[in-house]
């Protein structure tokens, strides 16, 4: 029987840090390849939702569901298993390493030597930076080639949904136009995003749908096209009165 599930539900989510809870009964779904933007100003929650969605903070209430299997006890470990590779804000590479090394850590989870050689070679083919500064530590990469490299790395344990947290932060306009282009191809070769992106007019532009967060709820959803022409999203978030 074919799967008909959302390859990402999150239900109802409510989580934070202590005794500070920043997100309030969050719902929201990706599907099989669609690309999906999370929008909003800074501290509104969506940073904290990422890393719930990856395994790296616990929930306190709700539900996450990845391909129809309930995760609210999963490990990262689990929730790259089951096809989610994150990308965090600030790249966060292991500067020291090499490009290349720090690629393969994106497969570390991953025992299949031919394959894994594959994508490494489709990594340094949709990015061929990566290609030239293979042997270079990661620490020694602009910012722009290091997003690259996160990227590289999220593409390497093989996910069928991508999160990427701030793809433009302190990039040059050319950059962002080029990882844009980039994230558009993924997405084409059946990758779903779930994207936290400061520009908002770029991140409306790429997506299919969206979600405003607002102090920790979904205050907006629906397609991308919808939010663009909303006049308080427009005046709030893209400075267009």
């Amino acid at each position: 029987m074919t799967n008909t599930a959302p390859k990402l539900r999150v239900s109802h989510l409510q989580a934070g840090y202590g005794d500070v809870q920043v997100l309030w009964d969050v719902t929201l779904e990706v599907a099989s390849g669609e690309l999906v933007c999370l929008i909003g100003s800074n501290g509104a929650g969506k940073t904290t939702l990422m890393r719930c969605i990856s395994g790296l903070l616990p929930i306190k209430a709700g539900e996450i569901a990845v391909s129809g299997v309930m995760m609210a006890q999963a490990t990262p470990a689990d929730f790259v298993g089951r096809g989610i590779a994150h990308v965090p804000e600030g790249r966060r590479l292991f500067s020291a390493m090499t490009v290349r090394d720090n690629l393969l850590m994106g497969a570390y989870l991953r025992e299949d030597k031919n394959a894994i050689a594959a994508d490494l070679e489709r990594v340094c083919t949709t990015f061929p930076i990566l290609s030239e500064r293979q042997r270079q530590d990661a620490g020694t990469l602009s910012g722009g080639e290091q997003q690259m490299c996160a990227i590289g790395r999220g593409l390497m344990a093989r996910p069928s949904l991508l999160l990427i947290d701030e793809l433009s932060l302190g990039l040059a306009p050319r950059m962002v136009e080029l990882l844009t282009e980039r994230l558009r191809e993924i997405n084409k070769s059946g990758v779903a995003v779930l994207l936290v992106e400061q520009d908002v007019m770029n991140a409306l532009e790429l997506a299919d749908r969206a979600y405003l967060i607002d102090h920790g709820r979904v205050t907006k959803h629906g397609t991308a096209a919808s939010l663009a022409n909303d006049p308080a999203i427009r005046e709030a978030h893209m400075g267009i009165a």
